[in-house]
């Protein structure tokens, strides 16, 4: 499915160009070293168990990947389902840098073009391609991490915006602030025992574990779980991913309705980022929140529900 290349059409006026994802003949040999090497990291966290690694390992992951990546680089700067004060976007795309799953500016224009190609030809990572694919493959072998230029063409809100430009070039900067703190923290508290035990459980494992969690949503949701809706791709609620993730498994819904910032549409689907950004919105900092609430009887299995913007 994913075969099509980047295409350039000149014309004696402009030029237009369409990127999609392409299987490329190369291997992506950087990317292997640097997830390689986390995975290592992680094997060697578990020998240097601390109980204040494992609360460290807790407050990352909240950051990194219910606050960075599902919060903001999903539902707040891919799908725009809710606004917050600039500031607090910035903060919290910031935090989203500390997952090492790129830039703003890649991440939304990745997704977007997941949205617009799901399950289809040109689609970044469909389980039509196979199951390794959607997972990791792609990342490895596909041809979207050369075509950053024009990848933010599906994201001219964030490429215009100078935060995310700067953003887009020195992502790799806070968590690598963050690691030399967390061992330097750790060693002045402890000793250089602590200190390593502190990098490794607060960087290395958590982003290894969250690398899966998040491949979990482009795969898993793709193959194995319940359709509430009839949508045009194979996308399903997965109550595990779901757990995980905080509440990106619910992936039915979302490719049902991508502009709610509420994923978990019955009472049982339990939804931690949404409650999160619930949270914002009790302190007056996140507004203009959009939920999808049914208007139909439950048994009703159509795409029928109305928007409230609060």
């Amino acid at each position: 499915m994913a075969t099509l290349i980047a295409q350039t059409q000149r014309t004696s006026s402009h030029e237009i160009v369409e990127v999609v994802q392409a299987k490329s003949a190369e291997f992506n040999w950087v990317f292997f070293t640097v997830i390689a090497a986390f995975h290592l990291g992680a094997v060697a966290a578990l020998f240097t168990f601390h109980w204040s690694s494992v609360f460290l390992f807790l407050v990352m992951w909240l950051l990194g990947q219910n606050v960075g990546i599902s919060i903001s680089y999903h539902r707040q700067l891919t799908h725009r389902g809710f606004t917050t004060p600039k500031w607090l976007e910035y903060v919290m795309a910031i935090c989203g840098t500390m997952s090492l799953q790129g830039s703003p500016i890649y991440w939304v224009a990745v997704h977007r073009m997941h949205h617009q190609y799901t399950d289809k030809s040109g689609d970044p990572h469909s389980p039509r391609d196979g199951k390794w694919w959607s997972h990791m493959g792609w990342i490895l072998r596909g041809s979207l991490h050369s075509e950053t230029t024009m990848l933010s063409r599906y994201a001219p809100d964030l490429q215009s915006d100078r935060f995310y430009q700067w953003l887009a070039v020195w992502h790799w900067l806070p968590i690598t602030l963050t690691a030399i703190a967390l061992l330097c923290g750790g060693a002045a508290l402890g000793g250089w025992k602590l200190g390593l035990s502190w990098l490794l459980w607060g960087v290395f494992l958590r982003i290894s574990v969250g690398f899966h969690v998040t491949w979990l949503v482009n795969s898993a949701t793709h193959l194995w779980g319940s359709r509430r809706f009839k949508t045009r791709d194979d996308s399903t609620n997965s109550w595990w991913v779901a757990l995980l993730t905080g509440g990106e498994g619910w992936h039915n819904n979302h490719h049902a309705h991508p502009v709610s910032a509420r994923h978990g549409m019955t009472w049982w689907e339990v939804d931690f980022n949404y409650w999160g950004i619930q949270l914002l919105g009790l302190f007056g900092l996140a507004k203009n929140i959009k939920v999808m609430r049914p208007r139909l009887n439950p048994d009703d299995r159509t795409n029928s529900l109305s928007l409230s913007s609060r």
